[in-house]
């Protein structure tokens, strides 16, 4: 037997023991080694998805590990291969697939949401979700692959070019990540963040980072660019007031990129999307081509993936480590040891 987290009800966690599912065709088991713990995460542990979310359910979907067994009808994959997964399965037949968008299809099956995820000491997936890790890059940095995919996808959705100026309205991981991947493609980036230890770190990562409690921002922007405004604002931050401020910051035909999850309807300044001639993108999670850029971009360290890990505790007290997330601006990424469940944590 192996151990698994389980999120059973509204805030409530458990770490249960888990019989290994023998890998069918197609298949492999893998021991995953570190897993992250994101914002969805901490969604589902306050009850908040459980229209969505089957309890017992083990999550996870940012992870690192290796592979232990291979099951029939499996070509390219042997054990001991060090592999991330990129969590998503689609069915290939709806409308979305069909034009070629699998990743948002329609009756897509995210893996740590929708079905059993991770954060356990063994773990069986299609081996088409499997990415390959370079021997170079150490598991516990090869965690934050999945989130910095999330970020390539966005700087993409939001096709930021070299020399634009980019707003980055929310310091989280994601925030930071975003920062990172658009001053990658050669954009000049500032990310609005309300705590000061996420300022702090944004700083030492070479950003510079304003407080809207103390600034007026998009007069600052205003400056910053010459009276034109920025050409791209990400808001990351799901506040109302996130909201308004990248809205606000973004100059003629400017684009906003919404990658916060809103879970109530938002006020919009459509008046301004009007005179400025705004555009409004979507961005939802990731599709291959992503995922391998996020490898490439962690494993040669333009993702200073080591800087962004605030904590690593054994899988035993992986449900400390969500309430320790709740205190929001002093943690970034917390990853759960799945190879070690009787030591303590370690900062």
């Amino acid at each position: 037997m192996t151990l698994a987290v389980r999120y059973t009800s509204a805030r409530t966690l458990d770490t249960a023991p888990a019989a290994p599912r023998t890998p069918g065709p197609g298949e492999v088991e893998l021991a995953p080694a570190f897993v992250g713990i994101c914002g969805t995460d901490l969604h589902i542990f306050h009850g908040d998805m459980d229209a969505r979310v089957a309890a017992p359910a083990v999550l996870g979907h940012e992870m690192s590990g290796r592979v232990v067994r291979v099951g029939p009808e499996v070509e390219g994959w042997q054990p001991g291969d060090a592999v991330t997964v990129m969590p998503l399965r689609w069915d290939d037949s709806c409308p979305a697939c069909q034009v070629g968008h699998q990743h948002i299809c329609q009756h897509l099956d995210f893996i740590g949401i929708d079905s059993p995820g991770a954060m356990q000491q063994r773990w069986t997936v299609p081996a088409s979700t499997l990415v390959r890790l370079p021997a170079s890059l150490s598991l516990d940095r090869a965690a934050l692959v999945e989130p910095t995919a999330v970020a390539v996808h966005d700087v993409g959705r939001a096709e930021v070019a070299e020399g634009e100026k980019v707003v980055v309205v929310g310091g989280g991981p994601v925030g930071i990540l975003i920062a990172l991947v658009a001053r990658a493609a050669g954009a000049e980036v500032r990310v609005v963040e309300l705590s000061a230890h996420r300022r702090l770190l944004a700083e030492e990562l070479g950003l510079t980072a304003w407080n809207p409690a103390d600034v007026d921002v998009p007069a600052l922007v205003t400056g910053w660019t010459a009276d034109a405004g920025a050409d791209v604002a990400f808001e990351v931050s799901g506040a109302a007031g996130g909201v308004t401020t990248a809205v606000d910051v973004l100059g003629v035909r400017g684009r906003l990129c919404l990658v916060a999850i809103h879970p109530h309807p938002r006020e919009v300044n459509l008046h301004r999307f009007f005179w400025r001639e705004l555009t409004l993108v979507g961005a939802r999670l990731y599709d291959r081509t992503d995922f391998e850029k996020a490898v490439a971009l962690v494993a040669d360290g333009t993702i200073p993936a080591d800087r962004l890990i605030s904590k690593v505790v054994p899988l035993t007290q992986a449900p400390a480590a969500f309430e320790a997330l709740e205190g929001g601006g002093d943690v970034m990424k917390i990853l759960v040891d799945c190879t070690d469940d009787t030591q303590g944590a370690t900062v």
